[in-house]
């Protein structure tokens, strides 16, 4: 009986400034014999996330070779009891409509009942995992802060605003790229105030939306944001700095560190960037403190979905240009 077909995108060339659609080509491949432990998925969902950027140049992605990526699927084949068949899997081999995991590259889900799978890929995946960290081991959120969230209306910055209000901060303020992003952080996920960081220089912004000063600040963007947040920062304030979107496209030619830079120094602040690889250990707090409000409804899971994988690249390059509010999710089969 011949294999399945799975299609795949493979990154073709190396991006100067933003990449394009003509970065990346669409190929079909015969799915291979199983090894012995070996499964076959069926992809549900793959995450897109600004991070991929990165891996697209030179010393990241191989060129014309299979892609990684944070994905959730269905196991159709099995040769090995770890990864039985129908079982929903967490795995890394993404980019592509059928994969190959053997024990070690695949982690059965926790069944949550009441919990949406796609929310394995937001606030309870490497996204929502980002902000906890950032919140409560790096930056130490503590009841009654005052907290700054650059790009909230993405999938980090959008967990984040949630996580921070349950956590107890006392103001949250956030920064988005549109008028309607603004809306909806403060109409749908609860923050105390933001802003559209075109408007204004964001140190100006911060004094209107904080007049107090900031507490904390999680950077999801680097550049401006990060110099208007030293600015606003009280003495031995915190920045846990999770990302640095404003230079991706920008790396052989990036933005000059914040003119502010030494205010760190002067106002005793505490600096600290983070990788969530290094915490994974941590996402057992994470479902146990959030799984109660996401069946609750306390929490909603905020997501952009685009259907097709004909869509992945799309959706890709959507991101990183700000298209989606909260996390960037393809969809590519029938979830259960």
């Amino acid at each position: 009986m011949p294999r399945p077909t799975a299609l795949v995108v493979h990154q073709v060339s190396r991006p100067v400034g933003a990449p394009t659609a003509a970065d990346f080509a669409f190929l079909e491949e015969r799915v291979p014999a199983l090894a012995e432990g070996q499964a076959l998925v069926e992809n549900i969902y793959q995450s897109v996330d600004p991070y991929m950027r990165e891996e697209m140049d030179e010393g990241g992605w191989a060129l014309h070779a299979p892609l990684e990526g944070r994905t959730l699927g269905r196991v159709v084949e099995s040769r090995g009891s770890a990864l039985p068949l129908g079982a929903l899997v967490f795995h890394r081999k993404a980019w592509r409509t059928h994969s190959v995991v053997g024990p070690g590259e695949a982690t059965v889900l926790p069944d949550f009942a009441g919990v949406p799978l796609s929310a394995h890929l937001s606030v309870l995946g490497g996204t929502g995992l980002s902000a906890w960290v950032g919140l409560t081991r790096i930056a130490r959120l503590q009841p009654g802060e005052t907290i700054f969230i650059s790009a909230a209306a993405g999938g980090v910055g959008s967990a984040a605003g949630q996580l921070a209000r349950l956590l107890g901060a006392g103001r949250i303020v956030g920064s988005a790229g549109s008028a309607a992003k603004v809306e909806h952080l403060t109409e749908r996920l609860g923050f105390d105030a933001a802003f559209d960081y075109h408007d204004a220089p964001i140190a100006d912004r911060l004094r209107e939306a904080a007049p107090g000063g900031l507490d904390v600040y999680l950077d999801n963007v680097g550049g401006d944001h990060l110099e208007g947040a030293i600015d606003a920062l009280r003495d031995h304030g915190r920045i846990a700095w999770c990302g640095a979107v404003a230079q991706y496209n920008h790396l052989q030619d990036p933005p000059a560190a914040p003119r502010n830079l030494y205010d760190v120094v002067g106002k005793s602040l505490r600096l600290e960037g983070f990788l969530v690889r290094n915490h994974l250990d941590a996402r057992p707090e994470l479902y146990d403190f959030l799984v109660p409000h996401l069946r609750s409804g306390a929490v909603v899971p905020d997501e952009t979905v685009v259907q097709g994988f004909e869509n992945v690249v799309d959706a890709f390059l959507g991101m990183l240009r700000g298209a989606n509010t909260g996390k960037m999710i393809v969809q590519l089969s029938e979830a259960p």
